[in-house]
């Protein structure tokens, strides 16, 4: 019996719709793509930040910032650089608000991101290098997500090929050849590009205790280093700068600058990224307790004891004022020490201390004389 004929990929299709109407709420595949590149983003990030020293709910916290500001600049960039789509004669300017269609540039995204972050990390009291190494991998896993609604919109895709993992354009899209049907599919190829490079930096990351910002800037140059190849596959509207796209170049000012901030800003990795939260304060001392001390509680001790407690005092050693309450001790038992050696007269005492004795010896002797009257 012949053996079947292995089917053999011809091309990839896309999607047959990119949005769905839930009641009169429409719900967009590129909408629900950029916010699971998002929730990704901030739940790598904080388990990233947290095995670093930090608190969990800060990277979330920073991304509330970096987020709004993100989305604001790569709407800003894709305007700015590609405003022939919404300004020219025949074009709607509203349209340019318009999110939800797609067109986000990432430089602008990276870039206004930036600063959001600046502003939360400021907020959180912490410094931008290292939560930007923690985020840096979750990041590109987000782009990578983020490429998926490309492929449901129908854009951003390359040259004609007939290669087996070529994608289908229906025909009449911008940016389509007549009579072309199978494209490079460069979101697909950008899609696996930034997931590798998440890998590698969390492989690098581990290998060499990467910190000072120094994994952002590996990230940024393996990224533009991606795109600047991928972007010369796509063949989409895009300004020209001595017949290369303006993309082009970017990729490669932004790989220069991430590479020599990665050369100067050497050193180890940060052993503390966010402060610790102030420790609460010491408990109150006791209604009538003196906080001068272990002196002050002997004293306190002293004051309220009874007539009769001195000797018991002198059993517990109190410290040095319960001394002379020792010697009486002593003296009312018997007037001498256990050895048979009469006791010294006070006043013979204090005079050869007048005469240039150390006093402290002097305390020391009554201290030594006490277990004595003691047995």
């Amino acid at each position: 019996m012949p053996a079947a004929p292995a089917t053999v990929l011809a091309s990839i299709p896309s999607p047959p719709r990119s949005v769905w109407y839930v009641g009169p709420v429409p719900v967009r595949a590129y909408a629900l793509c950029i916010i699971a590149g998002i929730v990704a983003a901030i739940w790598i990030g904080e388990r990233r930040w947290v095995a670093r020293g930090g608190r969990r709910g800060t990277v979330s916290d920073v991304a509330v910032w970096a987020v709004v500001f993100g989305l604001i600049g790569g709407r800003l960039y894709h305007v700015i650089t590609d405003n022939e789509l919404y300004f020219r004669q025949g074009r709607d300017p509203v349209r340019a608000l318009y999110i939800w269609e797609g067109g986000l540039g990432i430089w602008g995204a990276i870039a206004l991101g930036g600063v959001g972050a600046w502003i939360g990390c400021r907020r959180r009291g912490i410094k931008l290098p290292p939560y930007a190494d923690a985020v840096a991998p979750g990041i590109a896993v987000a782009q990578g997500i983020g490429r998926l609604g490309n492929w449901f919109n129908q854009e951003l895709f390359g040259r004609p090929t007939d290669l087996p993992w070529g994608v289908e354009i229906d025909p009449g899209r911008p940016s389509t050849v007549p009579g072309v049907r199978t494209y490079h599919p460069t979101f697909l190829y950008e899609m696996i590009w930034c997931f590798a490079l998440a890998g590698v930096l969390v492989v690098v990351d581990r290998r060499f205790k990467l910190g000072r910002g120094r994994v952002f800037a590996l990230y940024v140059m393996g990224y533009t280093a991606g795109r600047f190849w991928i972007e010369m596959l796509r063949i989409d509207t895009a300004n020209l700068i001595f017949d290369v796209r303006l993309n082009v170049w970017t990729s490669v000012v932004v790989f220069l600058g991430a590479l020599v901030y990665f050369l100067l800003h050497r050193g180890p990795r940060e052993t503390e990224v966010e402060p610790r939260a102030a420790a609460p304060d010491a408990a109150p001392p006791p209604a009538g307790a003196d906080p001068g001390g272990a002196g002050s509680t002997v004293a306190a001790t002293s004051d309220s004891a009874q007539p009769g407690d001195e000797a018991q005092r002198g059993d517990d050693g109190a410290g040095s004022g319960a001394s002379s309450d020792r010697e009486r001790a002593a003296g009312a038992d018997g007037g001498g020490t256990g050895d048979g050696r009469a006791e010294e007269d006070p006043r013979a005492r204090g005079a050869r201390t007048e005469d240039g004795a150390d006093p402290d010896r002097a305390r020391g002797g009554a201290r030594r004389a006490a277990p004595s009257a003691r047995d």
